[in-house]
């Protein structure tokens, strides 16, 4: 009875591994010649489903029948992909083309070094954008390019930083300080570290390195997730000199004396045109002072009163001082003359030109005006008229400083004008 049931047990054993044996030579079978379905989809039938491969699109899904493909037009459209739902249009390019459209890849074009071309999903328009800037604590993971915008990733903590907004470097790699340092700052995303050795002095960067300080260094072993930072060359530290320190301090001194010595000149031109006013200022009063001392004691009287006669009033009041009186002793104002007499002073100036000894201009030098002044007056259509106009507004302005200047100047003939008996009584 043992027997029977151990010889049935081996039957039923070997017609399992039969079974076993046999499915395995039906798989491997299908390996060898390739019937595994590669779209893991089947047919109502059983059938596997076909894959479109890449430059088609799948025009009927796999159901009742097996999948149905329809390739893309040539020039036209494109699938880069396998089992595409739909054909991309090809892009045109709006600078540069570097590659046609073909069944499998869009078109490849070319939009310089600091742009990349975007392409609106499903539509055929292209435009060279600007490339993205990758901001502080982050670097460049991907290059702008034909491949598409800036691909930004940010920097580990401990081992790379960047303090500066990048186009197409990645982070650089923070560096330790050395045995002999001491470590002020740890690196961070956005910061290298700050190292100081131990006689207190500070490690500096050269102009045009990555960051406003030097390249620091971390010391050995400081911390674990630093083991794995590079560590740049010592050439690439350099430190300053004394020399060099005080070669930066003498030129600050350069610059301060410099400054000084311009604002110590301005200062003085200021003092001498000051100094060259008053002097003008005192050798005109001096010059209205001597002719007041001179006048008649009648005369001094009504100019204190405010009210001056002419000529002949002073004849009848004085028959000793004579029929005519000294012009350089007129303090009558000019600006009281009547108009015509005063057209007529300025006809005869304007007669003897601008530039001479008997000029409007030799005039107004004789009346006290600076250079500049006497320019500014040429500058107008009637200079004579704009001279005499603006000395009669100022203090003094008498007939007889006019006259003294006139004869100063060989223009007697003007003074003449100005003293003539016909002038009447005028009051100020």
């Amino acid at each position: 009875m043992f027997l029977m049931q151990l010889a049935l047990v081996v039957v039923k054993a070997g017609i399992v591994m039969h079974i076993a044996l046999t499915c395995l030579c039906v798989f491997a079978s299908q390996v060898v010649v390739g019937d595994i379905c590669a779209s893991q989809r089947y047919t109502e039938a059983g059938e596997c489903c076909k894959v479109c491969p890449a430059g088609t699109r799948v025009l009927v899904e796999c159901g009742k029948e097996n999948t149905q493909c329809e390739p893309c037009q040539e020039g036209v459209t494109f699938s880069s992909s396998e089992d595409s739902a739909q054909c991309q249009p090809c892009s045109k390019c709006p600078r540069k083309m570097l590659a046609a459209c073909t069944l499998t890849q869009n078109t490849q074009c070319d939009c310089g070094t600091s742009h990349y071309l975007w392409r609106e999903e499903g539509d055929s328009k292209s435009l060279c954008v600007p490339c993205s800037t990758c901001p502080r604590g982050s670097g460049v993971a991907r290059a702008c390019g034909p491949h598409g915008n800036t691909v930004c990733e940010e920097c580990p903590a401990g081992q790379a930083f960047s303090e500066e907004p990048r186009t197409y470097k990645p982070c650089t790699p923070c560096t330790q300080c050395q045995a002999n340092e001491v470590e002020l700052r740890a690196c961070k995303p956005n910061a290298d570290a700050i190292c100081m050795d131990k006689q207190l002095h500070f490690n500096t960067r050269p102009v045009g390195s990555d960051g406003a300080r030097d390249p620091l260094r971390r010391p050995s072993g400081a911390a674990e997730d630093q083991e794995t930072s590079p560590k740049p060359p010592q050439s690439s530290v350099p430190r300053l000199t004394p020399h060099e320190e005080e070669g930066g301090s003498s030129n600050i001194l350069v610059y301060v004396s410099v400054l000084a010595a311009v604002v110590l000149g301005l200062l003085l031109y200021v003092a001498y045109k000051c100094w060259r006013s008053c002097q003008q200022k005192q050798a005109l009063g001096k010059a209205r002072a001597a002719e007041l001392n001179n006048a008649p004691e009648g005369e001094k009287l009504h100019s204190d009163s405010g009210v001056f006669l002419d000529s002949q009033s002073l004849q009848d009041t004085q028959p000793s001082k004579g029929s005519k009186r000294d012009s350089k002793q007129d303090n009558r104002m000019y600006v009281n003359l009547p108009p015509h007499r005063k057209e007529e002073v300025e006809r005869a100036l304007a007669e003897g030109g601008s530039i001479g000894r008997g000029g409007w201009r030799a005039l107004a030098d004789a009346l006290g005006y600076e250079q500049e002044r006497t320019d500014l007056f040429g500058h107008g259509e009637d200079p004579v008229h704009t001279l005499l106009s603006d000395w009669a507004q100022q203090e003094g302005s008498t007939l007889g400083l006019l006259c003294s200047a006139l004869t100063r100047i060989d223009r007697p003939d003007v003074a003449t004008l100005l003293v003539s008996p016909t002038q009447g009584v005028s009051v100020v």
